[in-house]
């Protein structure tokens, strides 16, 4: 039987899709995975609302996903399937993509059908397997669908393109509208086809191209974007929103009115104006409208949120009950939004308030923020419950400008770091005092000499602020921060991974070390990063090290040289389509130094384009083999060598580290979580990685749901609140004492501590008493009382006229409800007597925020009645609410408990809370793992990280177990940490030196010498390499070594404090020879000294030695400094 082109077209399309999709179910993870996956899978199962800008259309598919689910725990690996399936259908559309461009722009008659179908496979399998859109397609987010409706959204490009001219042709015009809709309701990302997709139509109808009709048509695509992401849907949101007040507030109609006379007038304008263009033969009118109507019905997908939102979900984020909510959801009001083309940079926050113009009525040192609309039930009206007028300090006018780049204030130090210093101008009466610029250039030279800190470098700057204006970053260094950050390291490195090579699978900081690009070819990975020699066995055995010698990228180079060279405008087509999915993305998103985690996954659309050139660069390897051999011949070899040098090679290298089959550490870390508190718990959380696999645990499997988690992050906003002041699956509402009306939006979102005299006269003139004495400590109760109160003497008028409320004092009682602690068992009877009578907590700030409020006042309301625990993760007194002396550690969380703890060692982090040894024995026994021990499974980043504090928590509890003589389970927790966190696969080495101390003392010699053997093992090796290091190199990488170095000396100290010779005679001469190379970056106190050994002679120090130290120590070009060097791929 023989196959026409078209037939084997869709056969061969259809296989593709077959292998990517057994490609991806085979690595699927199982269950719920970090960060936003938790909580996609939990809103999509129940249909609830998740973070903005929101993903409705993917909660909807993700939950007849769902369906499938034969149990509740199999509900993650139906939804993780919907990444799946979406991934292999986009390699499917891009298959057909490929074959299109190929057959009918780029070869037309002169096309080899089988070398077009093989040619488009190459491509279409290479992005399969590439390193981002693999890391999408195997877990639950929205980017797998987003990426399935840009392929989708292209390849309906290329048939309206086909078509255009025909009868009927712009159907696929509306369809292309349709899903352009839909693509709001999954993720923004797929309506950057939009310019693309345009210049296909600019193309089809001009046949002769000009500069002018060339500008005119792409600033024409570019508007008609803008128009649907700025203008159509934010506009028609508003239109709602207006309406609805307008009809509720001034004629008095029922709420939700407003909304409906809207969405009938929109109905009534579309039928209008369709009736319209077909009685007066305006088909252009018709089919705009059309257009506009089909891109509406698309994004109709959102009307899930509000309904949802007013049916109280438990999972109910930012709360968008009504049109304007929705538009606020839709706007992402709650992110800092900076100017995108013209606004502030971060050196505002040095600048104080704009000065204000005294010739005009307005205080040009505020602005007004935007009014936000509540229902008022009893008025039957939209009420405005926030003080909007001159309500948030405006920016300073000296620091806004064009483009800004350096915008958040948080990252300030990054920033300064970057640019070697701020700019500042000294002030005309200061020029000339020699001291101020004497100050200034010593103070210049040190921090370029790494002799001190950013910071302390800004805190002068600031404390000079009478005589020096700290300036804006100019325009350059924006630019230069741009190409070098922004492009080079956050999209090109990305670009790089994902067609030359990976380092490894740690976030990179700019260093040589981690995150970076690498080929495989040793010269140049060598140019690059510097030496390559006696990498250690973690550098070399990271499962993300993968490379692919520069074979996909030369191939998709060729590729779109062929593709530009063959046809201009398909190219020009395909060019916009990279740049808008790359560079547009770079500059909208302005990302700041340095991310929380690596933002690659956001560029997969210019990957695709990418690898679809791959597929082009196969067919040019194939005319290029004609002009040597036969066509058959040539198409074998071709077909054979491109698939071996792309999707095979790239394949091979990527299986190992994105494969999640088998692998639940991310539940394991829920239920560790939860399984650590006590019945009706509440839990505060601080962000993705300890709440949303918490919420998956609870609402998806119903695990341990009387357990209120708590995520502090969240707590700062009303509508949170709101929701935790509802019960919640078997938890019971948390308790407060705070009305709705006292924390609506705009209210008490700060408080402030104003001086105690001013508080005190306040007081004296109410209370007519000249001896009142205000008191140095509250209450708690009384304290919140006071924070809770509207009257005047409780609040401070702020520099914009407003009142704001104060606190009262930074000292706050916190009684003790003896009684209750012990009937909930947070204090066992046997520690009664050592529980305090109050709890003292002193505040250091002078401002307190929204989230600490509602922690204090659920501490206020809870009155002990219900164990409070912290997750851990962060070390600020704030973070426990002041009281990390009266913290219990119970497994994985800290419990608040009356009793006071002081740490051994108050610089050691990991010394927090006391330990009840019975408890945490039976905690940790039944923890559940995860897999997490397997050598099968791969270890990512954030499995690793957790557990250093799995560790840390085994060891202490391990040892609190020793001191109360209970050996054998001491040994047994120590084996149980060994078993699931192996040495091999888990890094983090220093938090295996209590593992070595603890055996030492359960006088476990052979466990602890062995696993001692394997830490030096490793940290020599480390050595090795940073040894073969040049001395330039070694300057750069100095806070490496010294890291290595300390942490080898502290492990080796372990014997010599246990005083075991045989370890001693086989690691201590060993240890002081690794060590004395980089003497240098330590000093002679970390040579470990044997019984009666005098140093004297140890470390002779030549008059070259002594020459070269001061030569490190003061030269300004080769000295070490903070900021590492940039790593030579990077823009000067």
């Amino acid at each position: 039987m023989k196959f026409n082109y078209a037939q084997l077209n869709k056969i061969i399309g259809w296989a593709v899709f077959a292998i990517a999709l057994f490609v991806f179910w085979s690595t699927v993870e199982p269950t719920v995975s970090y960060w936003d996956a938790g909580e996609y899978i939990a809103t999509s199962s129940k249909l609830e609302v998740g973070h903005p800008p929101g993903a409705p259309l993917f909660q909807m598919m993700g939950a007849v996903f769902s369906i499938f689910a034969l149990e509740a725990t199999d509900i993650a690996y139906t939804v993780n399937l919907l990444a799946v399936f979406s991934s292999a259908f986009t390699i499917l559309f891009m298959f057909w993509s490929l074959t299109l461009l190929l057959k009918r722009h780029i070869l037309k008659d002169k096309a080899n059908d089988i070398m077009v179908l093989g040619a488009a496979a190459v491509g279409s399998l290479a992005f399969a397997v590439t390193d981002s859109f693999w890391y999408n397609a195997v877990e639950a987010e929205v980017y797998a669908p987003a990426a399935l409706l840009m392929s989708v959204l292209f390849y309906i490009g290329l048939l309206w393109e086909r078509d255009m001219l025909l009868p009927r042709g712009d159907r696929w015009l509306i369809l292309i509208s349709f899903v352009v809709g839909l693509s709001f309701g999954i993720h923004f990302m797929g309506i950057l086809t939009i310019p693309a997709i345009g210049l296909l139509w600019y193309f089809k109808h001009y046949k002769k191209i000009t500069l002018f009709n060339f500008i005119v048509a792409n600033v024409a695509v570019i508007a008609v974007l803008l128009f649907v992401f700025k203008l159509l849907l934010p506009y028609t949101l508003s239109i709602f929103g207006y309406l609805e007040v307008f009809f509720v507030n001034d004629i008095g109609l029922p709420f939700n009115s407003g909304t409906i006379i809207a969405l009938l007038l929109i109905v009534g304008l579309f039928a209008f104006l369709i009736s319209l263009s077909r009685k007066r033969n305006k088909p252009l009118l018709n089919t705009i409208t059309l257009c506009i109507m089909f891109v509406l019905i698309g994004f109709s997908s959102w009307t899930m949120l509000p309904i949802r939102a007013n049916a109280g979900t438990p999972i109910n984020e930012n709360a968008p009950n009504d049109a304007r909510a929705l538009l606020a959801y839709y706007n992402r009001e709650q992110y800092p939004s900076p100017g995108l083309f013209y606004g502030e940079s971060f050196t505002d926050m040095y600048a104080g308030y704009n000065p204000d113009n005294p010739d005009t009525e307005d205080n040009e040192a505020f602005k007004d923020e935007k009014p936000k609309y509540e229902k008022d039930y009893k008025l039957g009206k939209y009420v405005i419950v926030n003080n909007y007028k001159d309500a948030i300090p405006n920016t300073n006018d000296r620091h806004k400008g064009f483009f800004p780049r350096m915008t958040d204030p948080s990252r300030a130090t990054n920033y300064i770091e970057f640019m070697g210093g701020l700019n500042y101008t000294v002030k005309e009466e200061y020029k000339n005092n020699q001291e101020l610029l004497s100050v200034l250039d010593d103070y210049e030279r040190r921090l370029q000499r790494g002799a001190i800190d950013v910071d302390e470098y800004i805190e002068v700057l600031v404390s000079l602020r009478d005589a020096v204006d700290i300036d804006k970053p100019s325009f350059v260094n924006d630019m230069r921060y741009m190409a070098n950050y922004q492009i080079s390291y956050m999209y090109m490195r990305y670009f790089m991974w994902n067609f030359t090579g990976r380092q490894n699978d740690v976030q990179g900081e700019w260093d040589s070390y981690d995150g970076n690009w690498l080929s495989g070819i040793s010269f140049i990975d060598e140019w690059r990063l510097g030496t390559q020699d006696e990498l250690s066995d973690d550098m070399l055995n990271n499962k993300s090290r993968n490379t692919y010698f520069f074979l996909p990228l030369i191939l998709g180079i060729l590729g779109a040289v062929f593709h530009a060279r063959k046809d201009l405008k398909s190219f020009y087509v395909t060019l916009a389509l990279f740049l808008f999915t790359g560079l547009a993305i770079i500059v909208f998103l302005n990302q700041a130094m340095f991310q929380v985690r690596e933002r690659d996954y956001a560029y997969v659309g210019s990957f695709l384009v990418f690898s679809m050139w791959i597929g082009m660069g196969c067919y040019a390897v194939y005319e290029m083999l004609c002009d040597l051999m036969k066509s058959k011949l040539a198409q074998v070899l071709s077909l054979t060598a491109c698939f071996a040098a792309a999707p095979l090679l790239m394949g091979y290298q990527n299986w190992d580290d994105h494969d999640r089959s088998d692998k639940y550490t991310a539940l394991a870390s829920a239920k560790k979580y939860l399984d650590s508190c006590l019945p009706n718990a509440l839990i505060f959380t601080i962000g993705d990685n300890d709440t949303f696999p918490l919420w998956y645990a609870q609402e998806v499997e119903g695990y341990r749901t009387d357990v209120r988690v708590v995520c502090t992050s969240l707590l700062s906003t009303d509508w949170y609140m709101d929701d935790m002041k509802k019960k919640a699956w078997d938890s019971e509402p948390v308790p407060s004492t705070l009305t709705h009306s006292k924390y609506k939006f705009g209210t008490r979102d700060a408080l402030y501590y104003t001086d105690k005299e001013r508080i005190q006269q306040r007081m004296r003139d109410l209370n007519q008493d000249a001896t009142y004495m205000f008191p140095d400590t509250m209450k708690l109760d009384q304290w919140m009382d006071w924070v809770a109160s509207d009257k005047k003497v409780t609040q401070e008028q702020m520099r914009n006229e407003h009142f704001e409320h104060t606190f009262p004092t930074k000292s706050i009682s916190i009684p003790v409800n003896k009684e209750a602690v012990l009937r909930n068992g947070v204090v066992k009877q046997k520690d009664a007597d050592k529980i305090v009578d109050e709890i003292v907590i002193n505040i250091k700030d002078d401002v307190i925020y929204k989230n600490r409020m509602f922690m204090l006042d659920i501490i206020n309301a809870n009155n002990w009645e219900r164990p409070i625990y912290f997750s851990g993760g962060a070390f600020g007194d704030e973070d426990y609410i002041w009281m990390k002396e009266y913290l219990q550690l119970d497994g994985c969380a800290y419990r608040l408990i009356p009793i006071k703890y002081t740490p051994e060692d108050e610089r050691d982090p990991f010394d927090m809370g006391r330990i009840d040894p019975d408890y945490a024995y039976q905690v940790i026994k039944n923890w559940e793992w995860g897999n997490s021990g397997s050598a099968t499974i791969y270890h990512d980043v954030e499995t690793r990280r957790n557990s250093v504090g799995y560790r840390s928590n085994i060891a202490r509890a391990s040892e609190a177990l020793a001191k109360d003589g209970q050996f054998k389970k001491a040994e047994e927790l120590l084996d149980l940490g060994m078993k699931h966190m192996p040495l091999e696969y888990y890094g983090n080495y220093s938090m295996l030196e209590p593992f070595v101390s603890g055996y030492y003392e359960l006088d476990k010699k052979e466990k602890a010498r062995d696993l001692l053997n394997k830490i030096i093992l490793k940290y020599q090796d480390e050595l090795d390499h940073y040894n073969a290091l040049t001395l330039a190199e070694q300057e750069v990488n100095y806070s490496r070594i010294q890291q290595a170095v300390v942490r080898y000396n502290s492990i080796t100290e372990v014997a010599v404090y246990y005083n075991d010779q045989e370890m001693i005679d086989k690691h201590v001469d060993t240890y002081n020879d690794y060590f004395e190379p980089f003497v240098r970056y330590l000093n002679d106190a970390y040579y470990i000294r044997k019984d009666g050994e005098n140093l004297e002679g140890v470390f002779p120090d030549s008059a070259a030695a002594t020459e070269l130290r001061d030569l490190l120590d003061n030269s300004v070009d080769n000295v070490t400094t903070a900021r590492e060097e940039l790593p030579a791929d990077t823009v000067e």
